[in-house]
């Protein structure tokens, strides 16, 4: 690490139930990935803002019936924070995450246009009307209760609003992300002339795990290598 240069940074999220990424505990084998980002010359950031786990049943039901709105408003200032360092590259930031996260990911790639130079949105939630509702109506109640909430999570519908650059990722196979999420919001981008890449990983669920994860994480580094390459 030298102090005198401008890293560019790779924001890696959750920001979602039940998940608390930032702990005093070893990451295991999982964050390897991370380490490696490191040593590419890569800043990796890490917030866990309302809704997340390990910090108390308010700052987690902060977001009920308002998915999307008060866990970006967190992670924009982490960007602030981010910003205000002298050895990051403002100008070169990505984010990065999987289910929740990859919700998170696109919902920070349309909602707050320009900040990210690259989002990589892994089996990621588009529309909470198509989730299962045993977690969805726990956390946003019903959509005949709650169509305020529903709308304003909804992504699909603002695909126009995207800048930078957005790689999807899906699980041909996943039963808990359905790839119907990400049909949804590419049948938007291709109604509206909105450019973005996707991947299927063919024979997997939700989390694409084995031989095949090297894959994965070398798709995503090289992604965003592709944009904000140190």
């Amino acid at each position: 690490f030298d102090p005198g240069r401008k890293y560019p940074v790779l924001v890696y999220l959750y920001n979602g139930p039940h998940v608390q990424l930032v702990r005093n505990a070893h990451l295991g084998g999982a964050a390897l990935w991370m380490l490696h980002a490191a040593e590419r010359g890569y800043l990796v950031f890490t917030v866990d803002g309302h809704g997340s786990a390990g910090r108390s049943r308010d700052f987690e039901q902060t977001i009920h019936r308002r998915l999307g709105t008060v866990e970006v408003a967190d992670q924009l200032r982490g960007v602030e924070y981010l910003k205000s360092l002298p050895y990051v590259d403002g100008d070169r930031l990505a984010v990065h995450g999987w289910s929740f996260g990859g919700f998170m990911t696109t919902s920070l790639m349309v909602k707050a246009p320009g900040t990210f130079k690259v989002g990589v949105a892994g089996g990621p939630v588009m529309d909470w009307r198509l989730y299962e509702v045993m977690y969805t109506e726990r956390y946003m109640d019903t959509p005949e209760e709650n169509p305020e909430g529903y709308a304003t999570a909804a992504l699909p519908d603002k695909c126009t609003a995207l800048e930078g650059e957005l790689l999807l990722i899906h699980g041909l196979q996943d039963d808990v992300v359905l790839p119907e999420h990400s049909y949804r919001f590419l049948k938007a981008c291709v109604d509206q002339g909105e450019q973005l890449e996707f991947f299927v990983y063919p024979g997997h669920p939700h989390n694409v795990r084995g031989k095949d994860r090297l894959h994965l994480m070398t798709q995503v580094l090289d992604r965003i290598d592709r944009s904000i390459k140190p």
